[in-house]
């Protein structure tokens, strides 16, 4: 890693991050030749499949976001195939800013988020990013315990058809509140600010309404059904287009909420370590079930 710094400069400090699920990530202070410090970020893939793959996308998706006004981080170094490192890794600047699960203040941050969101999906790559891939499919979910059957039944069915047709648009692929940097605390006169995007290993060419829906689930597991319907109406407010036909913008967000039923114990607990302690396996359950029975009434 040291062949990746500026002459004079060594590593002086490490610290690991948590919040992921599939990466190992930490934050490595460099010592700099004036006697100052900086950050930088550390992803690593430890026996994950298709590392390569998703570390080349991300390499690629920082080059091409750099001047674009989205707060991605900055691509220092890239060892996808672990030619230098003892596991397939990303280099990346540090930016400032944290994660925020808690419910307070979630209007102004929904907001923040859809604003931001539509200024992803209108980067426009000289070369697109592979397309996008399901997450699941109808014979893969996994009903909850005492779920609304009719509404579950319904809602399988839905993506039991092709997907309909889609305007394609650059996609983050896996846009959440857990992988969005706000400047809080201290709190500002102006109210917080997005100051980062982070986890650009997914990143697609697909429907907008896709990015859409994997942030409503989110939404709707981490504070509540009404926050997930809430979503696609600030995206809207916030000048992003979605599927006109309420069929079309149906399958997304199912396609999309079904994909959590199968990984709700992975998805949980990375929210009980961030101190959303409530948010056991059986509420994030009862939770989802809530959303697709929502969906389902309310665009079914």
């Amino acid at each position: 890693m040291s062949r990746c710094l500026e002459v004079g400069e060594r590593i002086v400090g490490t610290e690991a991050l948590h919040g992921g699920i599939t990466a190992e990530m930490r934050r490595l202070t460099i010592g700099t030749r004036d006697g100052g410090t900086r950050d930088l970020v550390l992803r690593t893939f430890v026996n994950v499949e298709h590392a390569e793959d998703g570390l080349n996308r991300e390499a690629g998706a920082l080059t091409l976001l750099t001047g674009t006004g989205v707060p991605a981080p900055g691509l220092v170094a890239v060892d996808p195939t672990a030619a230098h490192c003892e596991y397939p890794s990303l280099l990346m600047t540090h930016l400032e800013g944290r994660t925020v699960r808690d419910d307070e203040g979630l209007e102004t941050r929904v907001a923040l988020l859809a604003r931001q969101l539509v200024a992803i999906h209108a980067v426009r790559p000289a070369e697109r990013p592979r397309e996008y891939v399901a997450l699941t499919t109808a014979d893969t979910v996994v009903t909850p315990k005492g779920a609304d059957a009719t509404a579950w039944a319904a809602a399988i069915d839905v993506i039991r058809k092709p997907a309909p047709p889609y305007e394609g648009r650059f996609l983050h692929r896996d846009f959440h509140p857990g992988n969005v940097l706000f400047d809080v605390p201290p709190p500002r006169p102006a109210g917080p600010r997005i100051t980062g995007v982070v986890d650009w290993v997914q990143t697609s060419w697909g429907p907008a309404d896709l990015d859409v829906a994997h942030c409503s689930t989110n939404l709707a597991l981490l504070h509540g059904p009404a926050w997930g319907l809430r979503f696609a109406e600030a995206y809207e407010e916030a000048g992003g287009v979605l599927a006109a036909a309420a069929s079309e913008r149906l399958y997304w967000r199912v396609r999309d909420g079904l994909a959590f039923s199968e990984e709700v114990q992975l998805v949980s607990q990375p929210w009980r370590e961030a101190g959303r302690t409530e948010l056991t396996t059986r509420a994030v359950e009862e939770r989802l079930d809530a959303y697709v029975t929502a969906l389902m009434d309310a665009l079914g």
